[in-house]
C-alpha cells in the first residue's frame, strides 16, 4: 500500500480542464468570419464567441484578446513550418519557396489578400503580421547562412535581399495572379535556380 498513490491525493491542475473541441471551435470561427469579410479591426470577440457557440469567458480564458487569437487562428491558416532535411542547399531553398503562399485551408485565398492593406494601415497588425512571417523567414535565413559556411553560397551576398528574391515571385504569383501563364507547380524550382546562379560560388 505504501507505494500506491490514491487518485483523491494525486495533484490536479487548477481550474477546468481545457477544452480542445472549444479551442477548435473558436479558431475555426475566426477564420470563417475573416473569409465571409470582416476586417480585423470589426472583428469581435463577440461575434467569435457567438459563432463558436460558446461564451466570450470561454475565450479569454485561452487568449489574452483578440490580437492573440488572431496570432493562432492565422498560423493554423499558414499550416506548419517546412523542415528542411540539409542534405540539399538547393532542395532546401525549392522546399521553402515553394511553401511561400501555398496554403491547403481554401479559406485561405480570401483571407491572406484582405490582410494586406491593414497590416499596412496599423502597426499593430503589421507586428502581429511579422509574427507570423518572423519564423519562416529565419528558417530561410539559415538555410542560407549554412550555404555560405559550407562554401556552396559566395560569403558576400546579402542575405536579407536573396530572402527577398527568392520570396517575391512566389508571393506575387499565388496572392495576386500576377502571370496565369507560369506554372505554379514548376515555379519554386525556376526562383531557386534562377537566384542560385547569381550567388554559387564560382
Amino acid at each position: 500500500m505504501s507505494d500506491m498513490t490514491s487518485t483523491a491525493d494525486a495533484p490536479r491542475s487548477p481550474g477546468r480542464p481545457r477544452s480542445l473541441r472549444a479551442d477548435e471551435a473558436i479558431i475555426e470561427a475566426t477564420l470563417d468570419l475573416l473569409a465571409e469579410g470582416s476586417t480585423i479591426e470589426a472583428l469581435s470577440i463577440e461575434a467569435i464567441a457567438s459563432r463558436a457557440g460558446v461564451g466570450k469567458a470561454t475565450i479569454y480564458r485561452r487568449w489574452a484578446g483578440k490580437d492573440a487569437l488572431l496570432l493562432d487562428a492565422l498560423r493554423r491558416l499558414k499550416g506548419i513550418l517546412p523542415q528542411p532535411e540539409g542534405h540539399s542547399l538547393r532542395d532546401d531553398l525549392i522546399l521553402l519557396v515553394g511553401a511561400i503562399g501555398k496554403n491547403v485551408d481554401p479559406r485561405a485565398s480570401k483571407i491572406m489578400p484582405c490582410l494586406v492593406p491593414e497590416v499596412n494601415r496599423s502597426p499593430d497588425h503589421f507586428r502581429l503580421y511579422q509574427n507570423i512571417i518572423s519564423p519562416r523567414r529565419q528558417l530561410m535565413r539559415e538555410v542560407l547562412r549554412r550555404g555560405i559556411s559550407e562554401g556552396l553560397l559566395r560569403p558576400d551576398i546579402d542575405i536579407e535581399v536573396t530572402m527577398a528574391l527568392l520570396t517575391g515571385p512566389m508571393l506575387i504569383q499565388r496572392v495576386l495572379q500576377w502571370n496565369p501563364e507560369l506554372d505554379e507547380q514548376t515555379l519554386p524550382e525556376q526562383v531557386v535556380d534562377a537566384v542560385l546562379a547569381g550567388i554559387l560560388t564560382r
